[in-house]
């Protein structure tokens, strides 16, 4: 099955991207949670036992499951030359200025690694001082710091595979993320969507390389025609609009307008998808806090720039006149003020969809689920203790490959 073929939140889910959480939690220190975007350190152990019940409930419903770690290894088993540009341009991305140190690390990956699999996940995990085994009489870099300090950080947000690319129709956005952490976790995609047989035919709708930030959690497609995208505290505007024309002037997307929703700005509401997202061909789960009146902008193209028009109103009107038929909201936490706050915070809105009226959620949420159940969607429930201490949901954790039309 190459290439991708995603138009809608919630038709059958045929093919999907993960990534296994791995050793790269360990490297998470309380000193280091804020910069690498963690409230709290999972349990590597029990988060890998909950991911693989995530993973087997997926198969369980007819879902391939793709892991990145693989994608990413097929590239430099298939493509040997690459090992070494890719081993390169991370050791640079990592922040690693110095010729000495990029050829300590260079070497280190290159010798210790001849696995490509162990090669990726390395680079996943991050290097810690001590490993480099460098002679410290030689660098007073190396005498005054400490045992513990990372040398390349690592990427313990990657099991939120919904981010760092999005699929948009027949097409790809490989994003550049809002924080520096994160921007590096696009590696993969660009070279998954560079050289592996499946997806180096996908065109391609934005570029890591662009100035303006845009992040998957805010891209919503709600159906052949319309693009929902978040104009959100990860999501500029600029990348909106740069994306707009891209997917415009490909011939072969049928995507006519898109939606840019304006969202609140703080955590609760980081990502367009943790603020509403589709669970049937006209049900949503939404942040209570998004039921007032909300600024879109509609986009649609003319000649050969794009025309922008601001329109405003409830969520639910807004979806109803571009989906062409009546919507329910349906709220975290039932409506229940503090129930609510309590599951969004464990993302009981981020659900995947695995097919219209199927999805996917996090055991915890019992409030919303018991709410979902009674609107008679079908769960698909798996345990959350550990994973949902990144702040991600089902939809967060899970890249939609193909689904079908």
């Amino acid at each position: 099955m190459a290439g991708v073929n995603v138009k809608s939140e919630i038709k059958p889910l045929k093919r999907v991207l993960l990534h296994r959480p791995g050793r790269e939690l360990l490297n998470l220190t309380p000193n280091t949670l804020e910069e690498l975007l963690f409230d709290d350190i999972p349990f590597l152990k029990v988060a890998q036992e909950e991911h693989d019940a995530f993973a087997q409930a997926l198969r369980d419903n007819g879902v391939e499951v793709v892991y990145l770690e693989d994608l990413m290894t097929e590239v430099l088993d298939q493509n040997p030359d690459v090992r070494e540009s890719f081993l390169k341009q991370f050791i640079e991305e990592a922040g690693i200025r110095t010729d000495r140190y990029q050829k300590i690390i260079f070497d280190y990956l290159n010798d210790n690694y001849p696995n490509n699999k162990d090669l990726v996940l390395k680079t996943m995990e991050g290097i810690n001082l001590t490993e480099l085994h460098t002679d410290k009489s030689n660098s007073l870099v190396d005498l005054v710091s400490e045992a513990s300090k990372m040398v390349v950080a690592p990427m313990p947000n990657l099991y939120f595979t919904r981010d760092n690319f999005a699929m948009i129709g027949n097409g790809v956005s490989i994003n550049r993320m809002y924080s520096v952490t994160r921007n590096r976790e696009t590696i993969y995609g660009e070279y998954i969507f560079e050289y592996h047989p499946d997806f180096k035919d996908v065109p391609q709708y934005y570029s890591r390389y662009n100035t303006f930030h845009i992040e998957g959690g805010d891209i919503l497609n709600i159906n052949e025609h319309v693009l929902a995208v978040g104009i959100s505290q990860r999501t500029e505007p600029d990348a909106i609009d740069a994306l707009a024309h891209n997917i415009f002037n490909d011939d072969t997307s049928p995507i006519d307008t898109i939606l840019a929703f304006n969202i609140p700005n703080n955590r609760a509401m980081m990502h367009l998808d943790t603020v509403f997202t589709q669970i049937d061909t006209d049900k949503f789960t939404i942040h209570p806090g998004i039921m007032g009146p909300l600024t879109v902008f509609e986009i649609t193209p003319e000649g050969d720039g794009i025309k922008v028009k601001e329109t405003s109103g409830k969520l639910e009107s807004i979806l109803e006149t571009y989906m062409g038929h009546p919507v329910e909201l349906i709220p975290c936490g039932g409506g229940d003020r503090i129930a609510a706050e309590r599951e969004q915070w464990n993302d009981g809105s981020n659900t995947l969809c695995i097919a219209p009226g199927v999805v996917c959620v996090y055991e915890r949420n019992d409030v919303t689920n018991a709410v979902l159940e009674e609107k008679g969607i079908k769960l698909v429930v798996i345990p959350s203790a550990e994973l949902s201490r990144g702040r991600g949901g089902p939809r967060c954790m899970s890249m939609p490959i193909w689904r079908e039309d």
